[in-house]
Formats: C-alpha cells, structure tokens, sequence
C-alpha cells in the first residue's frame, strides 16, 4: 500500500496541471446537473404544492351569465364544483401600472374547492366592502401588498386585504386578465359580465372527455372560455423546465466528454510509463493492485470535484441571482432534496470511476518483464503526400509535425474525437446564445412584428383610437386585431384565435412553412395547434367562437413564441365576416427602427389621457435571459475539460517523439525546430477537431434547438447559427491555446541529455 501511494503521488507530482483541470471540470458539471435538477423540482413542485393544498379544480369554465352551470355537478366524474362564481371585467391601477382584471364574487369564507392560497395579509371581510384579494403575479404586475388602494377607471377605490396564490392560469398582461377575489356586492352585475365554474374531477386523466361532456351541456355557445389543469401547470413551469433541459443536456454532455477525457488521459500514462508498471509487476504488484493505483488516483480527482461542486450549491446557491437562486431557494425545502443532492454527485463519480476502470485495465495486463520488438512501434515511413511536400519544399518542421499528427495509427482519430466533443457542445451553446439573441436584435423574424400592444378601454371608439395612434411619428403601422377564445373540434379544450390586420393592410406574420394569409377564410397556425388538432398545412379546421362555427383554411404554420403555439391567426377582416359586429379590442403597434419602445409608449399614455392601455410585447429573451449566464459558465466548464484532454495530448506526443528525437538531431534539425514539429503536430490535431467540432456541431445544433421549439409549439425555424467570425475565433482560440500549451513542454523535450532521451527509448 505504502508503495502504491509513493507512486500516484509522484505521477501527480507530474500531472499536477491534469489533476487541476480535472477537478474543476468535474466541479462544473456536478454543479450544472445539481442546478437543472433544482429547476426541475422548482417548475414542478411549487404548483403541484399550491394544486393540493387549495383542492384545486382541474377544470375552469367561462360562461355567459345565463347558462345553467349547477347542471354540472350531476356530470359522472365530477367530483366537486367550485362555484359558480359571477364575474366581471374591468381595469384597476396602482403605483403607475395598470392591468386587466376578472372581478369574481366569492363569499367572506374562502371555497373548499380552488381555495386561494395567502400568502400575505388576509381573506374578505364584510366589515371592509371595498376589500380585494390579488392573485400573486397579478399583485406582483402591479407591485400591489395588503393595505394598498387600487383604482377602477370610474374613480371608484379597492383596499388590497390580501395576496393569494392559485393553480389557475396566471396572469399575462395583454393576454389573461388577472383574478380579484371581492365580495358579491363589489362586483357590478352589468349586462357583459360573466360567471366562471371549477370542476374537479375523480380522474384527471379524463379531462378531456369531462370537458366535452360539460360543453354539450352547457351548450357551446354560452362557453367563451375553457382552461385545464394541464394548461396551468405548463404555464407555471414556463421557461424554468426548459433551463432545466438545457442544464441537464450539456451537464450530460460535460459528463460523456469527461469520462472520455479520463480514458484518454489514464491510457496515455499506461503508454508512457509501460516500464514503470513493469517494474511494479516484478516487485510483486498484482494486476488488480496496478489497476487499482490508477482508479483510486482518479476517484480521488472526482470526489473532491463533486465535493466541491455539492457544497458550494448547498450553501451559495440560493444567493444566485434571478431564476436559479429561487430554484434552488425553493429547491431545498422539498421533501427529495437531499436524496438528490447525494445522488447526482455519487452518480457522477461512477460514471468517471467506470471509464476510469475500462482505461485502467489495460495497465494490469502489462508484463512484467516487457518485450522489446525487433522493430521499434512507429507510424511507418513518409506518406506518399509528404514525400511530395517535402520535395516542393514545405518546410521539414510542417511536414513532420502533421505526420506526427495523423501518421500514427487509430490513436490520432481517438484524440481528435476527444478533443472534438467539448469543442462542439461549445458550438451547440453559441447556437444557443445566437439564437436568443435574435429574438432581441430581430423579433420581426421569429412571431414579434410588433414592439407595443395597445388595448382602449370603453370611453374609447375604434375611430379615435386608431386616429391617436396614426398621430404619432414613431409608429409605422397601427395593426387593429382582437383575441377570442375558440373551442377545438370534438369540444375539448379552447385555443387562442386571433384577428389582426387587415386585407389591405396584413399584418406580417413570421411564416416557416406554407404562405402568408391572402384571402378570405385563410389562416396560419402555430406548431401547438397542429399537433394539437393533428392537422397539417393545407388542411380545414373547423372551430367554435360564442357558439358560432368558424371554417379555416390554413395556409400557413406561423412562429408562435405566445401561448404554447395553441393559436389560429387570420386576418380581422375574416372575423368580422362571420360577426359583422365585432369590433378591434387591440392593436399591435409596430415602430420606426431605433425608436425607444418605452418612450413610445409614455408618449401615448399622455396623449390618451388614460385611454390606452398599453403593454411593451414580451419575447422569449426576456424570461430567457439567465440561459446567457448558463452559456458562459457551460462554455467554462466545456473549456476546462478541453483543455485536460488537451494536456494529455500534448503529453502523449511528446512520449511518442522520444523516439523521433535522436533521428531527428541526426538528420541536423536543431532544438528549435524540433520543438516546432511537436508544436505543429498539436497545432494540426487541435485544428482538425476544431473543424470536426464546427462542421457537425452547426447542423446538430440546428436540429436540437428547433426540436425544442418543435416540442413547447413555438415551432420549428427559430434556430440560429453563430456568425462565421464567433465560429472562427473559437477555433483560432482552440488552434492558438494548444500551440501555446505545447511550446514548454515541448522546447524541454527538445533540450533533454542524450543519456536521458537513450534510457526513454530503451
């Protein structure tokens, strides 16, 4: 034993740069896979929690203020109504921010089914009439807290009791109106009021069916809006759940490209020190104790990463900034939080302790006393191509390094695979950052012609809104449109159908296959809505607003970055042929490039005195931001590994040239350019997995983003590739980093005793 120690510290002694990489590489991707399992836990469970503390409906039905909702609680597999409650639309502002909101009635006594969770302050109280309480993101839109006033266009004051949290839809400004719980009387019975109605249900694999059994019975045109659990929890886990999948990807890859890094390393040094491991071998050492020399030496390199990587998460990762210290805030009080934090690491370290053992094995089938061929193991003679490039005098130095390079059997191929998989997660995580970049350099392209949303209220007529709108200098096009919710075929669910623009004036929709809306009954769908209904482009769907049947022809399959994909677009004008009636209740605003969005939009609001209720358009970079700071420290974590892959290549072309040394002092070439040819031998492989990295990791990572997009409906045709510049300075970066690790090293070899390069080759 006490040899066996002697000899892993002196191998470290000289791999103390290895051990370094290795241990903060394996830090880093212990700590990416303990961060995307904290994103997962903090998608998923904060809703579920909410979900099963308040009893939450797995249904929620909007309907008109006739219709007999009591009728469904006789429907088989309803187990409990929430409701009805009656309900009313209006605007409420506070501290300078407005929002569209659902006033619902509901009793001093908070319902026993879809219970309002507090979070703050308390429930209705009969001695406060005016009192409200705010569902949680609609208070948070609106920096509202218990005791605040809130004020109604008509002058009138709410007093905030209370902030809840519910498992319903959240709200979306623009999009959802938010909840406000307040007594019967604070709610105004007026003429376009509504009521809303919980469902649950026994079995929340039936939803589909209890929906299409309680539309037949209420009639599908006194429902004008249908949500499900399943709805709710996706918006809930939103973004999170894909940080998540983006962390847990690369932290695997990280893993792979590890493990493989070991291997090489670990049968690199079995090359290189054959006659120490001989020795080792006739002084009594068992195959087993040789292979357990190097698996102990490297567990050891693992352990004190993951031990690393599992402390710092615990005790600094709530202190992240934005998204991932929630996640883990809120991470490690769940009831599987410790289970994991063991799992993940121990995981980790089996995995690098497996490939540690696969390379490790060939060290025990050493011999003992070793043979020596009667020719020494070189790469042969002068290919054919060098023999040519030396005779149109390319210099000695160029042509023998790239023969060291690739003129040494299937172990050049091995390390340029190596070297090639950090290099291309680096390149799928530029694609990733390229493409959130372009949904803020260029929105237009991916589903947001329009940088504002403007919404009159009810003092407004469309003629003066549009005439506002056309006032100002900084907006190009002043598109009119309205959203309604439209049930599916077979009556299941409600999607989002949207009427914007005009004939004469359309508004642009970004298209990623078929054409644009030209005609009459034409539309353009998201990804959502096809799989959804299971149709293609070039399809009729058929859909049902208000209990009017509305036929689609849909031409086209949009860029839907809104609502899950699950939209039909269409112009305003093939609306209002169906319901002559219906009037623009938005407008999607487009402007002069380079003008100031939230100037705009000040602008505006003085000059409509109020009137406009106006939302600046989020993109998906927005609540996508912190994927940048996960790109960074990912492309660190990549790097690292790289450069330990590379550190065993640069030590195994130096062992392999020992042989090479004494032909090449022979042959005249002086230190110097000896040390050139193993510079360019590393500089050539390097180059050679640079090209492979980019060349593959291009299109890999184009099919893997809009696979993504594909799957959370935005659709495929989102994906972008880094600019050629960004490509070549990663690999002029990889290319110039090796040179610049091998010259040492190198220049040392070079200058070695001939005693001491005679005793390497025998």
């Amino acid at each position: 034993m006490r040899a066996m120690l002697r000899w892993a510290h002196a191998d470290l002694r000289t791999h103390r740069g290895e051990a370094l990489f290795m241990v903060a590489a394996t830090a880093g991707i212990v700590a990416s896979l303990l961060l995307a399992t904290a994103l997962f836990g903090y998608a998923t469970n904060p809703w579920q929690r909410v979900f099963t503390q308040s009893r939450g409906a797995h249904v929620w039905i909007h309907t008109g203020p006739a219709a007999d909702t009591g009728a469904l609680a006789a429907l088989d597999g309803v187990e409990q109504l929430s409701g009805p409650y009656r309900t009313a639309t209006d605007t409420v502002a506070s501290r300078g921010a407005r929002a569209r909101v659902e006033l619902r009635a509901t009793g001093a006594e908070p319902p026993a089914t879809g219970r309002p969770l507090l979070t703050s302050g308390r429930w209705l109280d009969d001695a406060v009439p005016d009192g409200v309480v705010l569902e949680s993101s609609l208070a948070r839109a609106l920096w509202a807290e218990p005791g605040d006033r809130l004020t109604l266009p008509t002058g009138r004051a709410l007093t905030v009791l209370g902030v809840a949290d519910s498992a319903e839809p959240r709200y979306r400004p623009g999009e959802r109106a938010g909840t406000v719980w307040a007594l019967p009387r604070t709610v105004p019975d007026e003429r376009g009021g509504g009521q809303v109605v919980g469902l649950r249900l026994t079995d929340p694999d039936d939803t589909d069916y209890a929906v299409q059994r309680a539309v037949t019975t209420l009639g599908a045109g006194a429902v004008t809006d249908v949500s499900a659990w399943q709805q709710a929890r996706a918006e809930a886990q939103g973004d999170t759940k894909l940080l998540g999948q983006v962390l847990a990807l690369f932290g695997l890859g990280a893993l792979i490209a590890a493990a493989l890094a070991v291997f090489g390393a670990i049968s690199t040094r079995v090359r290189g020190h054959l006659r120490d491991i001989s020795v080792l071998k006739a002084i009594g050492f068992t195959p087993g104790q040789v292979v357990r020399v190097f698996l102990v030496q490297h567990l050891a390199f693992a352990v004190l990463g993951a031990t690393l990587a599992t402390t710092a998460v615990q005790t600094l990762g709530d202190r992240l900034p934005g998204r991932l210290g929630d996640a883990v805030g809120v991470w490690q009080g769940l009831q599987g939080h410790t289970a994991a934090l063991l799992a993940v690491p121990v995981a980790a370290v089996l995995f690098i302790g497996a490939a540690t053992c696969l390379a490790a094995w060939r060290a025990g089938r050493v011999e003992p006393v070793p043979v020596v061929p009667a020719v020494a193991p070189g790469g042969g003679g002068l290919s054919r191509a060098a023999r040519g490039a030396l005779g149109l005098r390319v210099p000695a130095t160029l042509v023998l390094g790239w023969h060291r390079a690739f003129g040494r059997g299937r172990r050049a191929p091995a390390t340029i695979v190596r070297l090639a998989l950090p290099l291309l997660l680096i390149t799928v995580a530029l694609s990733a950052w390229t493409t959130i970049e372009r949904f803020d350099s260029r929105p237009e392209q991916l589903g947001h012609a329009a940088a504002l949303t403007a919404r009159p209220d009810a003092i407004l007529t469309d003629h003066e809104a549009t005439a506002l709108l056309k006032a100002n200098d900084k907006i190009t096009a002043a598109h009119p449109g309205l959203e309604v919710a439209a049930l599916v075929p077979g009556q299941t669910g409600t999607i989002a159908l949207r009427g914007l623009g005009t004939r004469d004036e359309p508004y642009p929709y970004t298209i990623a296959e078929g054409r644009p809306v030209h005609g009459p009954d034409e539309a353009v769908a998201g990804q959502g809505l096809l799989d959804l209904l299971d149709v293609r482009v070039g399809d009729w769907v058929r859909v049902t607003v208000g209990g009017h049947p509305q036929v689609l022809h849909l031409v086209g399959r949009s860029i839907e970055p809104e609502n899950g994909g699950r939209v039909i677009s269409t112009s305003l004008d093939t609306l209002r042929e169906n319901d002559p009636v219906l009037s623009p209740t938005l407008y999607q605003l487009r402007l002069e490039p380079g003008a100031d969005p939230r100037a705009v939009r000040a602008e505006l609001a003085e000059a409509s005195r109020g009137h406009l209720d106006i939302h600046e358009v989020a993109t998906p970079a927005d609540r996508l931001s912190a994927l940048r700071g996960l790109v960074v420290g990912l492309i660190t974590v990549l790097a690292l590994i790289g450069l330990t892959e590379l550190s065993t290549a640069i030590g195994g072309s130096i062992r392999d040239g020992e042989r090479d040394l004494l032909a090449l002092k022979a042959i005249g070439l002086s230190p110097r350019q000896i040390t050139a040819v193993t510079v360019t031998a590393i500089g050539c492989t390097a180059l050679a997995a640079a090209l492979a990295a980019t060349t593959l990791g291009v299109p890999f990572a184009h099919w893997l983003i809009d696979h993504e997009a594909h799957t959370t409906g935005i659709g495929s045709g989102i994906a972008q590739a880094p600019p050629a510049v960004h490509l070549a300075a990663m690999s002029a970066a990889a290319v110039l980093g090796a040179i610049a690790l091998t010259a040492l090293p190198a220049a040392r070899a070079a200058r070695r005793r001939l005693a001491d390069t005679l005793s390497a080759v025998a």
